[in-house]
């Protein structure tokens, strides 16, 4: 028994039963049930005893029941019930007194019932709160076999139920793929009759099968289950095992097997897109795959993006994990629905293809607002950590897709290479620097001495200044307002400043020539700083 008293207390016939004192002590644990019919009743006490009463043992004396209440008290006894009436007809206010400085619970028992139906109650109570528990338990420990049961692992839960069989069999998949095969039966055989819905026989040459199908609830076909016996006759009840091998197996592929054969048609894609991209073979392939998963990837001009997580000594399946968050955070994010994009994860990176229905690309650089907001975004942090993106230049032809990976895995390298700490580059960002990484240091230098000679010529501090509000406003197109936001001071110190350059270095920032000077300026500083 585990009532306390208050639980007690709500049991019938103790429902008319009334807490006389300490009912600070309603709380206290009632462990079992007791009749006191001795004085030295106390002695023999365990922990958690209630006990009840009529009073006989103790009616001559009320000191003497203050003692006793203090040695029940000691042995943690869970309360005492009294039924008055017989030889008290009230409780004495010492004994009242003591049992609410003990908080200890007294409890004026209902007369018109005996001890013996106040104590069946209470064990009926107990029996039936066991009862649901051990029920509630068993239903728990069922739902755990259950789970169980559905193994991750589809190839070993084939083999299981083979070896259940004890004859050779092969699964097919709902499109014809084999999922499983421990037969003698090649690829082509199989494949040769799994459209057909009908089950029994199925023959190949000299070779048959019994054939089951695997249908959901719905009728929906998953494939098929193939099993190779050794007998000519087949008995009736070895058909009817068969069945209930494949709603066995049924039940477990449309809860467990969907996801596996999701996983394997995008591992399947995944590859195919790989071996395009890094291997240069056909594109055909890797669209008809795609196709044939309801995969719309490009309706109009399209940009291709590589997602990469900064190196912080990940493992490989640590870095894929990642990349399995950080798509389902992309696909999920409220963001993303204002542009059609395909993720595709390969390797340690994910490659994007972000495809406009506009020929002339995304308005008002909604990508790269799009990358800016996921580079910031602390949810993208915690799903898959810092997070590089690196982008192609627009595309209007599927064929360039493979043009636009090696853009985006160029556009990586350099940012590597020139130390960019952008979260997003993009490969007109690093043109530039791939058209003239192969350039000698000898010819930097003295192309960056000429040209800037004028300025390195002032005061250090000077000329310092300038060269970065030079480089500051090179690097931003030529955006006075953005150049001087990030240099922390005013837009008119930008042109003031600007206006003195292009005096001392005989510049015009309105001719083409001269912007693209600059530009190669200091694109070789930034490969000089990085060599030294």
């Amino acid at each position: 028994m585990h009532l306390t008293i208050r639980e007690a207390l709500s049991i019938y016939p103790l429902t008319e039963a009334k807490l006389v004192a300490g009912k600070q002590g309603e709380s206290r644990i009632v462990k079992s049930v007791n009749v006191m019919d001795a004085p030295d009743i106390a002695d023999w006490t365990k922990s958690g005893e209630m006990l009840f009463t009529t009073a006989f043992a103790m009616k001559d004396s009320p000191q003497e029941t203050v003692n006793l209440l203090r040695k029940l008290n000691d042995r943690g006894a869970a309360g005492l019930g009294i039924k008055l009436g017989r030889f008290w007809t009230e409780l004495p206010q010492v004994v009242v007194e003591e049992a609410d400085r003990l908080h200890f619970p007294i409890i004026e028992m209902p007369f018109q019932f005996t001890f013996s139906d106040q104590m069946n109650a209470l064990f009926n109570a107990e029996y039936r709160r066991n009862t649901k528990l051990l029920q509630s338990v068993l239903e728990k420990q069922t739902r755990l076999m259950q789970f169980g049961l559905k193994q991750d692992n589809m190839a070993s839960m084939f083999q299981l139920l083979s070896n259940i069989l004890g004859y050779p069999m092969a699964v097919v998949g709902a499109r014809g793929q084999i999922l499983y095969n421990t037969s003698a039966w090649k690829q082509d055989q199989l494949a040769q009759n799994w459209p057909k819905r009908k089950c029994g026989w199925v023959y190949s040459n000299k070779d048959r099968a019994y054939r089951v199908g695997l249908y959901h609830q719905d009728d929906e076909l998953l494939g098929h289950l193939l099993i190779m016996p050794d007998a000519v006759l087949l008995a009736n009840v070895e058909e009817g095992l068969f069945q209930q091998a494949a709603d066995i197996l049924t039940f477990h592929m449309n809860y467990t097997f969907r996801s596996h054969v999701e996983a394997s048609a995008e591992r399947d894609l995944q590859n195919s897109l790989y071996r395009y991209l890094e291997k240069g073979t056909s594109l055909e392939e890797f669209l008809e795959q795609a196709e044939g998963r309801g995969l719309t990837l490009f309706t109009g001009a399209y940009q291709c993006v590589i997602s990469k997580s900064k190196p912080d000594g990940q493992l490989d399946e640590q870095r894929q994990g990642r990349m399995k968050r950080l798509k389902e955070y992309m696909e999920l994010h409220p963001k993303s629905n204002h542009l059609r994009a395909n993720h595709f994860i390969l390797k340690d990176l994910m490659f994007s293809i972000y495809s406009s229905t506009q020929a002339e690309g995304f308005p008002e650089d909604e990508l790269a607002q799009l990358l800016i907001k996921y580079a910031g975004d602390s949810g993208c942090r915690e799903e898959a950590g810092e997070m590089v993106f690196y982008t192609s230049a627009m595309k209007s032809k599927p064929t360039a897709l493979r043009e636009a990976y090696m853009e985006c895995m160029e556009t990586q390298r350099m940012a590597n290479k020139l130390e960019l700490s952008d979260r997003v580059v993009h490969y007109e960002t690093i043109e530039f620097a791939h058209l003239f990484q192969h350039v000698s240091v000898n010819m930097m230098e003295d192309y960056c001495a000429k040209v800037l000679r004028p300025l390195l010529e002032k005061d250090a501090e000077y000329s310092q200044e300038m060269i970065r509000t030079l480089e500051v406003f090179i690097r931003n197109d030529g955006q006075v307002s953005e150049a001087a936001k990030q240099l922390f001071i005013h837009r008119n110190t930008v042109t003031y400043r600007l206006e003195k350059i292009s005096d001392l270095l005989q510049v015009d920032f309105k001719k083409v020539n001269d912007l693209l000077k600059l530009k190669a300026v200091f694109l070789f500083r930034q490969f000089l700083h990085v060599r030294q």
